[in-house]
């Protein structure tokens, strides 16, 4: 059994109302509390608390001292008064998640009542924003920009709303005395905040829903409140402490723009915009591999199509042999051709999009590794089997057994050969998240690309760790954010 008490400014502003539960002023409140063998205690604090240090202030915080349960907490009151010398007060400002942003108008005011709203078309809303600032009364006010729709957020004045008489304020508090409110302030407050970037309209996604629904919670569990956006939420990016995008990167594509932002506003970001660019062109990739002697199956470059062009490609290299557009995902953009004509059809195809093609050796193998690599050590294993058939992982052109099948397993039985490779080939991008494709074909093994932003799927990457390989990606966060200072 739990006592409420309910604290007010004077009991003669406050009406006379069928409450469970006891009503008094912040004087009686003072002097009569706590009591002996008091049993667990609530206080609802309906006394004036726009101004620091005021009555009200102090009943939230002599709550708090006695270890009675309180709305609102000291907390709360300092996210939204802001007292300079002339005592002018400053009203907190919220950013809606889009789902909730759609829902509103621009210029829109409303009273929200222990998360009621006095509109109904505002109710989610009002929950929204008595989840983030828990308080007996709150003004709102909404202002719609093109990106964005942001909320002001004041305190109001209990005894002005009450003495309107309006039955949704009585039912309101009526309906809250009948909650348990007790585990909401038992709550740890995160220490940072972290936007997920991701799209829910992309046909192959780096991670799945389930998979990003892990990301949160281990967010959670190292003090990181994670949020899921989308990339037409750049303005809001200031609001964060760290990115982590899980969409499909490109350079002209708004995950590198939306990358190179939160770096320049300090941000903690995997992937970084150095990394996208790097791993999203397999041309840099290739003369980077080449520089610091990764082993690579044989490889080059063509510029034109001619006859004479792809005479020599076809003696350096041999048939089948593979060509590359330089920037591609998820096998397009890579083509194998079998013979000197179909070669200079390719090649002239993809000399349209592209000023140079990368051209590779065929290296047949059964699976290809990927071996995830996070600030220079492994911390996840793969092997994707070719989809039947076909010489790729993914068979794009097929409408049945598009990809193949997949073996996950504990990087200490990876052979160690593999797991050098791929340190070495994602130390040459730098300290992010990298999944590294390497073959491996008659005791040699080939590099074949490092890709940042890999893929990780729930019950595929996470099969042998489960939700531990998430908690190792959040922990580095934590640990950047916490070697950062903020």
């Amino acid at each position: 059994m739990i006592t409420t008490l309910i604290v007010v400014d004077s009991l003669n502003d406050f009406p006379a109302l069928e409450l469970d539960a006891t009503v008094l002023d912040f004087e009686s409140y003072l002097a009569d509390y706590p009591k002996l063998s008091e049993r667990k205690t609530r206080v609802i604090n309906l006394c004036n608390t726009n101004k620091y240090l005021s009555k009200g202030y102090y009943c939230s915080l002599l709550a708090e001292a006695r270890h009675h349960k309180v709305l609102p907490s000291v907390n709360t009151i300092n996210d939204l008064i802001i007292e300079s010398t002339e005592q002018s007060l400053e009203v907190a400002s919220l950013t809606l998640p889009k789902a909730l942003s759609d829902s509103v108008k621009d210029s829109a005011v409303c009273d929200l009542v222990f998360g009621t709203a006095n509109d109904d078309a505002m109710q989610a809303v009002a929950k929204h924003v008595f989840d983030r600032f828990p308080a007996p009364y709150l003004q709102i006010s909404v202002s719609k920009q093109v990106n964005a729709t942001s909320l002001k957020v004041r305190l109001g004045n209990w005894d002005e709303i009450i003495s309107q008489g309006q039955a949704f304020v009585v039912k309101a508090l009526q309906d809250y005395l009948q909650k348990n409110w007790v585990k909401r302030f038992s709550k740890k407050s995160a220490r940072w905040d972290m936007a997920i970037l991701c799209n829910e309209n992309e046909a192959t996604p780096p991670s799945d829903k389930k998979a990003l629904k892990h990301f949160v919670q281990a967010a959670k569990k190292v003090g990181i409140n994670a949020q899921l956006i989308d990339s037409s939420q750049p303005a809001n990016i200031t609001h964060f402490d760290a990115l982590f995008i899980r969409e499909t990167t490109a350079i002209n594509h708004p995950t590198y723009h939306l990358a190179r932002k939160a770096e320049r506003e300090g941000l903690v970001v995997i992937d970084d915009a150095n990394s996208i660019l790097k791993c999203c062109n397999k041309v840099f990739l290739q003369d980077a591999f080449s520089y610091h002697k990764v082993p690579v199956p044989k490889s080059g470059f063509a510029y034109d199509s001619s006859d004479k062009t792809c005479t020599s490609l076809g003696q350096e290299f041999g048939f089948p042999m593979v060509l590359k557009l330089p920037e591609s995902s998820f096998s397009l953009g890579v083509f194998k051709v079998k013979d000197e004509t179909e070669l200079k059809v390719r090649l002239a195809e993809l000399l349209h999009q592209s000023a140079l093609v990368l051209v590779q050796e065929y290296v047949f193998t059964e699976f290809d590794w990927r071996i995830g690599v996070l600030n220079g050590k492994p911390i996840y294993a793969c092997r994707y089997f070719m989809a039947r058939g076909h010489w790729q992982i993914y068979n794009h052109a097929s409408s049945k057994n598009t990809s193949g099948g997949f073996e996950t397993l504990p990087t200490f039985e990876v052979p160690k050969s593999v797991l050098d490779a791929a340190i070495k080939a994602s130390g040459i991008i730098g300290k992010g998240l990298y999944g590294v494709d390497i073959k491996q074909s008659n005791g040699k093994v080939y590099v074949i690309e490092v890709n940042d932003n890999p893929s990780i799927e729930s019950k595929v990457e996470d099969k042998y760790l489960g939700k531990e390989l998430y908690m190792i990606i959040m922990q580095e966060f934590a640990n950047r954010l916490e070697a950062r200072g903020r």
